[in-house]
Order: structure tokens, then sequence, then C-alpha cells
């Protein structure tokens, strides 16, 4: 027994007592009607069987058929059956109301607690992986520093070094932080959108990742119209900045970024298009998840980062109520289509 209840989970647990809940007011309200129906229908059938009776009783005897004196005994007899089987009715319809009750609580228990759950779920992972990616820098500076700390000959060139290594490490745990700061950012809070010129926003973004395009020698072919949009600036120029920045990261040299933005009804759609290497078709459905990083065979130089500039970048768009994807065929690169 021990065994099977411990195979129910918390969330399960949660469904169980609030169906519960659920059904105990459901029946307190369907009882409640049971003993009025009961006792207004028993006093109505009392009532006018006494009418009959009282008019009977107003006739003279001689005009009684025989055997009439036993009708006051009838009459009871009559009431009882009527309330018994009415009795009976409501016991049964009680017990239907019970068990459809019980089902659709557990039903709509489950569905109310479904969104928690998810959550939850989520903020268990989420911890766990933010967890995972600060403990890795930390322990690399552990290791570091409890090596140094036993070699009794470093010399000064040594620790300069060390601390040097050590400064890149912090440094890695300053973006991982800057990082869930945005990610926390864009999920909880609520900004007034401002009119704004797509066209300034792109070419804002575009400037904050310039010097690594040109590190690259990487060429972008534009076709941006100056189209308006209601949203939160600087939110928008960091979406920019990561698509365009991971469009660099992802392109080989000498090669070329498309950026176009087109109107169509009350929309605006921007597209971010690379000839990299792509994403594999294994990895596309989820990089938009946090830490989710795709296989490092996707370039040829090592790509730092912590797996959550993308899904910075689909939070930014669903704090706008847009819609962000992405389409790619590996060795061909990759194109991020948003809607605003």
């Amino acid at each position: 027994m021990n065994k099977f209840f411990s195979k129910i989970s918390d969330f399960e647990w949660a469904a169980i007592k609030l169906s519960i809940f659920y059904v105990l007011i459901v029946m307190a309200i369907s009882i409640s009607f049971s003993v009025a129906i009961y006792n207004i229908s028993t006093f109505e059938v009392g009532r006018g069987v006494g009418r009959t009776f009282k008019v009977v009783n107003l006739c003279a005897p001689e005009h009684l058929p025989p055997g009439f004196e036993n009708l006051e005994h009838a009459r009871i007899q009559q009431i009882e059956e009527i309330s018994a089987h009415l009795k009976n009715n409501l016991f049964y319809f009680n017990f239907v109301i019970l068990v459809i009750s019980s089902a659709l609580s557990y039903f709509l228990a489950k569905k109310t607690l479904h969104p928690l759950e998810l959550a939850m779920d989520s903020q268990n992972r989420f911890t766990a992986d933010a967890s995972h990616e600060l403990r890795t820098p930390l322990a690399a500076m552990r290791a570091e520093i409890d090596v140094a700390l036993r070699d009794k000959k470093m010399t000064l060139g040594e620790a300069k070094k060390l601390l040097n290594s050590n400064i890149e490490e912090i440094k890695k745990l300053e973006a991982l932080s800057d990082s869930l700061i945005k990610l926390a950012q864009y999920q909880n809070t609520k900004n007034d959108f401002a009119d704004l010129d797509i066209s300034n926003i792109l070419v804002e973004a575009y400037e904050k990742v310039e010097v690594l395009a040109k590190k690259k020698n990487i060429v972008f072919e534009n076709d941006i119209k100056g189209l308006n949009i209601k949203g939160d600036k600087q939110a928008l120029v960091n979406l920019f900045v990561i698509l365009i920045d991971n469009a660099i990261k992802y392109s080989s040299k000498n090669s070329k970024i498309k950026i176009e933005t087109i109107k169509k009804e009350k929309h605006v759609i921007i597209k971010i298009s690379d000839g990299g290497s792509g994403i594999k078709q294994e990895d596309l459905p989820h990089i938009f998840d946090r830490f989710y990083r795709a296989d490092t065979s996707r370039n040829k130089e090592k790509i730092n980062g912590f797996g959550l500039g993308l899904s910075i970048a689909k939070n930014i768009v669903e704090f706008h109520n847009g819609k962000i994807s992405a389409k790619s065929k590996e060795g061909e690169g990759s194109e991020f289509t948003i809607i605003l």
C-alpha cells in the first residue's frame, strides 16, 4: 500500500484533495435541495390528501360506502408509500450526482492544476540548469586555485596567468547573471509600448554587433522599410542584437546575412537569414528552450554561450504578443522570422 501511495505525485494528491473539496460542495448543495424537495413534496401530498378526506368527512355517514371507515388508515399508508418512493428516488438521484461530480471534479482539478504543474516543472528545470551552469566556472576557478596553492614555486607570471584565467571565468558568471536577469525581466514585467520605427531598431541593433561582422568580413543585404510598430525599444533592440549576433557567429567568413521587413495587414514581419552551417533537424524544435545548445559540429569554431540567447529572444517576442519561428537546413543556413 505504501508503495502505491509513494508513486502518486504531489500534484496528483493535490488534484485528489481539490476534487474531494469540489464533490463536498456539490453534494452539500444537492443534499440540501433534496431535503427541501422531500419536505415540500411530503407536506404538499399530506395536505392534498388531507383536504380530500376533510370533504369526505363532511358527508353524512349513511351516504358513505361500506368499509369507508378504514380510509384514514389508507390515507396514512398512501402518504408513507409516496414518501418512501420519493426518498428512494432522491437517494438514487444523489448517488448519480456523486458519481458524475466525482469524475468531473477530478477532471476539473487536474485541468486547474496543470498550468501550475507545468510552471513548477519549468522552474525546477530552470533551477537545476542554472545551478549547473553556475557550478561549471566556479569549479574551474576552484581547481586552478587549489593547484596554485599547492605549488610553492609559483612565479609572479604564473600567478598573473591564474588571475587572468579567473577573471575570464568571472566574466562568464557575469554574462550568465545578465542573461538570467533579462530572461526574468521579459517574463514578469509589462511596460507601456511606444510607437517605433522598425528600421531604427534594426540599425541600432546592427551597430552593437558591427565590429563582429567586420572581423569576419560579413556583408549585409538589407531590404528594410520604415514600418511603425508598438513596443519597448530597448527590448526590441536586445531581440535583434541576439538574432543578428547569432547569425554572425554561425556564418563563415566572407558570407552574407540578409535582413528584410515586410508589412502584412496589421503586422510587421522581420526575416533574418544567413548562409551558415544551419541547424540539425533534431535540434530545431528545441533551439528556443532555456540552456539548450545544439551540437558543436554546427560550426567549426567553438561558440561560447549558455543557451539562453534564443530563449530570451522568444520571451521578448511573446512580451510583445508576437511570434518567432525558425527554419533551417544543415549546411545551407538558417532563417528566423519574427511577426510583431
